[in-house]
């Protein structure tokens, strides 16, 4: 299937788990899809929507005949991702609704068939808020049902990520959805570069923690394998980068604000999907630049046993960092920084040093 539909598929098998006595293993198979958009953005809106969900049905379906029970896709699957040409016709018009729009239906009805979580990162428009538009992650239960949504918490400002002119900054906190096959959070995209981000999900119990992606080449490629894996073993949690592949072309040209000539494409999303695990180990990725299904039998016992191990739940001071960070969220802040009183203190004119003496040479 995979080699006649032009995409790649890698599972693994966690390793590691100490069988207990008092409890069961907890398996669940996890599933992160990459895929690059089918036709250009230049095509009708209607066609573009229509080929994404005819190529996604294929890769869910892979999914399910791997046994998958919770699957993530990417940042914004249903769209190309259009904010880098700060244009919004006619992408905007792809915005649709978290409850009954085309791709929550679609996405409903596969879940129903395969009995399967689904995470499904859109760009949302909330009619009941005077049409905002929201980067939302929907989260479709195993019997077709919405379970819940989540609006992304950090919007980057860098480069051609112009998104904070499209849509607003989520105000739902870290919601933590309890579904049939364990507890999962959601850290869109750029959540990914902010820790307390992350720890937000796991002090509200998450067991994984997605983070659904659209990121390119260059700055945060040397990051990607670093971070979720880092906030896997810091939180006992496992961890999932999802990041979509392919390059996009755009009508017209545009600027990046950098002194580099205008350009019609935002660059190559890298893929490299992946699992990370608190333990510290973590899956091999996915290809930089095809279209790919990654499945990982995990047991979320795990999470408890490095908890228990490394004590980080217990050694954490989270009184003392709520406390500064309280304080630091103040206008009237003042840092608690202890200054060595012998540095010069700026305006007042200071002595100058004695001149060394020479020393004698010795004959």
């Amino acid at each position: 299937m995979a080699a006649q539909n032009d995409f790649e598929v890698k599972a693994f098998k966690q390793h590691g788990v100490i069988p207990e006595q008092t409890r069961a293993p907890r398996i669940v198979r996890v599933g992160a899809i990459q895929n690059k958009i089918p036709v250009q953005p230049d095509a009708p809106i209607q066609e573009q929507l229509r080929a994404l969900h005819e190529r996604m049905a294929v890769l869910i379906q892979a999914a399910a005949g791997m046994g998958v029970n919770v699957v993530c896709l990417q940042e914004g699957w249903n769209i190309p991702f259009f904010m880098c040409t700060r244009e919004r016709y006619p992408w905007c018009e792809m915005a649709e609704s978290a409850t009954n729009g085309p791709t929550v239906l679609f996405l409903q009805e596969l879940a129903r068939t395969y009995n399967m979580v689904i995470i499904s990162p859109i760009l949302e428009r909330d009619e009941v808020h005077m049409n905002q538009i929201k980067n939302t992650a929907v989260v479709i239960s195993n019997n077709g049902g919405i379970i819940g949504k989540h609006s992304k918490n950090h919007i980057p400002r860098v480069g051609d990520f112009n998104e904070a002119s499209y849509y607003v900054e989520g105000t739902d906190g870290h919601p933590v959805f309890e579904t049939a096959f364990g507890k999962i959070g959601i850290a869109i995209c750029y959540g990914r570069h902010h820790p307390l981000n992350w720890q937000a999900f796991a002090l509200n119990g998450a067991e994984m923690i997605f983070n659904p992606s659209a990121t390119v080449a260059g700055l945060s490629e040397p990051l990607w394998g670093i971070e979720a894996r880092n906030a896997a073993i810091a939180n006992s949690v496992y961890t999932i980068g999802v990041n979509r592949v392919g390059c996009e072309t755009y009508p017209n040209a545009f600027t990046s604000g950098n002194g580099t000539p205008a350009h019609k494409d935002f660059g190559w999303f890298f893929g490299s999907s992946y699992l990370a695990a608190p333990n510290g180990s973590r899956t091999p990725g996915l290809s930089r630049t095809h279209d790919g299904v990654l499945c990982t039998e995990i047991d979320l016992n795990l999470c408890r046993q490095c908890q228990d191990i490394w004590s980080f739940p217990m050694t954490g001071r989270h009184e003392m960092y709520a406390k500064l960070l309280t304080a630091y969220c103040r206008d009237d802040f003042v840092p608690q920084t202890v200054r060595d009183p012998s540095l010069p203190v700026a305006g007042r004119q200071q002595p100058q040093p004695a001149q060394a003496q020479a020393s004698p040479v010795c004959k």
